[in-house]
């Protein structure tokens, strides 16, 4: 009996091993944000790693170990697909490598597409002056220089310059 309790537990400590795996010691790939325009903004980008949005916007992706592509489409324009490249600068031995993204924004310029529709153009206008409002109680116009024995100065007192 003993050799059967023995054989049973080596038999499942053998099987444990056969689940371990160094993958549980590795650290999980960042997530990198990628920032998204495009020209003219709205169109729709997806990722070659799945995320996407529309332009212009900003994607969390999980750090690929090579580059990856960016497809921007939007109606009436040629789709464009850039590629970008990952740069991973060496870490410290307790953290992540730093991860770049080049280009960072990554920019793409459409197309208008052949025998498509010009888009419409934005008319810019300037916001209209505001009218002056006129008061209940407008200002007086401004009056004309007084004369001797006007109303809006006494007459002079005859002699009081004399003394």
């Amino acid at each position: 009996m003993r050799r059967v309790i023995a054989i049973a537990v080596a038999g499942a400590g053998v099987a444990g091993c056969s689940s371990f795996s160094m993958d549980s010691f590795k650290m999980a790939a960042p997530e990198v944000p990628v920032q998204l325009e495009s020209v003219p903004p709205g169109a729709e980008a997806k990722t070659s790693l799945g995320p996407g949005c529309r332009t212009p916007c900003t994607v969390s992706v999980p750090a690929p170990d090579s580059g990856f592509s960016v497809t921007f489409t939007m109606d009436r324009y040629l789709p464009a697909t850039i590629p970008v490249q990952v740069i991973r600068n060496t870490g410290d031995f307790n953290t992540s490598p730093p991860v770049v993204m080049d280009p960072s924004p990554v920019v793409a310029e459409l197309q208008p597409a052949p025998g498509a529709p010009a888009p419409k153009a934005v008319k810019h206008m300037r916001p209209k002056k505001p009218k002056p409002q006129k008061s209940a109680a407008a200002p007086a116009p401004a009056a004309a220089p007084a004369t001797t024995g006007s109303a809006a100065f006494p007459a002079p007192v005859p002699g009081a310059a004399r003394q």
